[in-house]
């Protein structure tokens, strides 16, 4: 590998009661090959003894309240602590390392100069479901690439995909586009990824470095996340004008899970009708967010504490 070994590599984790994911995740960040200069924890107030564990693990452990908790203001605190870092690695609390140099593989393609951002791919559990399965394979796909602003050409608003679960950023170039924004619902690193893409900054996909990460949604669920996706386009509407409308990439993903049910869970087709309604539903409710009243818009939202903290 060709990491350059003067790099000052740091590891950020935002927790909340990860006790049952603490013996792998601890193990699996002690394991890598890449030297971590920090391990910092920034725990929400976990009534589970998470933070004594990762402080008994040696790595250092912010405590905020619950209240506090926000998913781009937290990850932006935790990035102005660590400002002398070159490279900043975020995780979250249920992804797991499957390789000793998954950190390795991911920090690699900074070896360019151009590149801002780096994601990994994420593997779906043994016991996810068909849904969940292909969410990650069509988001995770098995090929590296790095993506320029020139992309958005081809991808549209695919160019902005990012996860946070798994990723790494430039100091100097998060920095450059202003951080992690503090009034995000969620996507917090799409919008990172958009501006450092108008900034001329490139986005990197490592398929080879990975992690176990999936969730298995319901269809209530599905309807809340997209709720709030609609939410965060609504009021970050530069991001659409520039990138192109998310319906192209919806209608991408519809047919292609349909192909990955035909044959073998041809009794799942109507179920897949079913979600794909709930999330257009969502999504065009969260677009609409603005004429919804306060106490409607936070019943619709997955992200509930976001309408509890004042903007």
């Amino acid at each position: 590998m060709s990491v350059t070994p003067q790099w000052r590599v740091v590891l950020v984790i935002p927790t909340l009661n990860a006790a049952e994911y603490w013996p792998l995740l601890s193990a699996a960040l002690k394991s890598q090959t890449v030297a971590l200069e920090r391990v910092l924890i920034v725990d929400s107030s976990s009534t589970d003894g998470t933070a004594q564990m990762a402080a008994a693990a040696g790595f250092d452990v912010i405590s905020i309240t619950r209240a506090e908790f926000n998913h781009g203001r937290t990850r932006q605190m935790a990035a102005e602590r660590m400002s002398d870092a070159d490279i900043i690695v975020y995780m979250t609390q249920d992804a797991l390392l499957l390789e000793a140099h998954s950190i390795a593989r991911l920090i690699e393609p900074f070896c360019d100069p151009e590149v801002g951002a780096v994601y990994g791919r994420q593997v779906p559990h043994s016991d996810a479901g068909p849904f969940e399965t292909h969410a990650r394979h069509f988001n995770y796909p098995e090929t590296s690439c790095v993506k320029s602003w020139e992309d958005r050409k081809s991808l549209g608003i695919r160019a902005t995909f990012l996860s946070n679960s798994f990723s790494a950023y430039r100091s100097q170039a998060l920095c450059a586009v202003g951080g992690f924004p503090g009034d995000t619902i969620m996507a917090e690193d799409a919008l990172v990824a958009g501006k450092m893409l108008m900034a001329q900054w490139k986005i990197a996909y490592v398929a080879e470095a990975t992690v176990l990460h999936s969730h298995q949604f319901s269809i209530a669920d599905e309807f809340k996340r997209y709720f709030d996706t609609g939410v965060y386009h609504s009021r970050e509407s530069w991001l659409l004008e520039n990138f192109g409308k998310a319906s192209d990439e919806g209608r991408r993903f519809v047919f292609s899970e349909l192909k990955a049910l035909w044959p073998s869970h041809l009794h799942l087709i109507p179920a897949s009708g079913v979600r794909t309604l709930a999330k257009f539903v969502g999504y065009r409710l969260g677009l609409l967010e603005a004429s919804l009243p306060a106490r409607l818009r936070r019943k619709l939202s997955l992200h509930k504490r976001f309408w509890d903290t004042p903007l």
